[in-house]
C-alpha cells in the first residue's frame, strides 16, 4: 500500500506537468494555398515553459490540419522533462460566423527529478466553440488529457529511502487525466496569428485540483504556402 501511495502520487505530479494544448488557429484566416503552419509559444501550466508545433493542412472539403508539437518546462536540461504530440485538428461544423472544431491527438511525455524517472503514453481530445472572423476570434476551449500507459524507473535513493521493494516497470491501466476549460482567442494579419488563452485545469474526479490549477499561453503562428 505505501508503493501505491507513493507512484500514486508521483503519477499525479506527472501528469500535471506543463501541457501544450491544441495549437490555435484562427480558421477563417487559413487560406487553402496556406498548407504549412509554423507554431511557437510561452505558456504557464504548473510552470513556465516554451513549446513549439508544425501543422499542414490537407487538401479536404473540411478543413484538416495534421500537427506535430514539442514542449517543455523552463530549466537547464532539456531533455529531462518535455512532451510531444502528434494527431489532427479538424471542423465540425460551421454556421456562419459561429464554428465548432475539434482535435485529437496521441501524446509521449518524459518526467524526471533525483528519485524518479518517469515516461507515459496517452490521447488528448479537445473542442473548441466559438466566433471567427478573419481578423479576430474568440471560443471556449475544453480538453481532457489522459495517462494511459506508463513506466516507471526509481533511482537507488528511492529505493533506501522509501521502498526498498517498489517495481520498476509499466504500470497500467491508467495512472490518471486531467480535464482543461477556458477561453482562447486572436489576431490575425497577413500570414500571421497571434493568439492569447487562460483557463483552468480539473483533475477527472472533477474534485480535486493541481497546487497552481490556472494555465495561460502567448503564441504565434505563421502561415505559409505549399503545392
Amino acid at each position: 500500500m505505501k508503493t501505491l501511495k507513493i507512484v500514486l502520487l508521483f503519477a499525479f505530479t506527472f501528469v500535471i506537468l506543463p501541457k501544450l494544448y491544441s495549437q490555435n488557429i484562427n480558421w477563417e484566416s487559413l487560406q487553402k494555398n496556406q498548407k504549412h503552419i509554423a507554431h511557437f509559444n510561452g505558456h504557464w501550466e504548473y510552470a513556465l515553459g516554451f513549446g513549439a508545433a508544425y501543422g499542414y493542412q490537407l487538401n479536404s472539403k473540411t478543413p484538416v490540419v495534421l500537427n506535430a508539437s514539442f514542449s517543455k518546462p523552463a530549466g537547464e536540461k532539456v531533455l529531462d522533462d518535455f512532451k510531444t504530440r502528434i494527431g489532427a485538428q479538424f471542423r465540425i461544423m460551421k454556421i456562419n460566423t459561429f464554428q465548432v472544431t475539434a482535435s485529437v491527438q496521441a501524446i509521449y511525455r518524459r518526467y524526471q527529478n533525483p528519485l524518479v524517472r518517469i515516461q507515459n503514453f496517452g490521447s488528448e481530445l479537445g473542442l473548441n466553440v466559438g466566433y471567427f472572423r478573419p481578423r479576430f476570434f474568440i471560443a471556449g476551449e475544453f480538453g481532457f488529457d489522459k495517462a494511459i500507459l506508463t513506466n516507471f524507473k526509481h533511482a537507488e535513493s528511492f529505493k533506501t529511502n522509501f521502498d526498498p521493494d517498489v517495481r520498476d516497470g509499466w504500470y497500467q491501466p491508467s495512472t490518471g487525466g486531467n480535464f482543461n476549460y477556458g477561453i482562447v482567442s486572436g489576431y490575425s494579419f497577413g500570414q500571421s496569428d497571434i493568439t492569447f488563452k487562460i483557463g483552468m485545469v480539473l483533475s477527472q474526479d472533477l474534485k480535486t485540483t493541481p497546487f497552481v490549477p490556472f494555465y495561460a499561453q502567448l503564441g504565434y503562428n505563421f502561415r505559409f504556402g505549399g503545392k
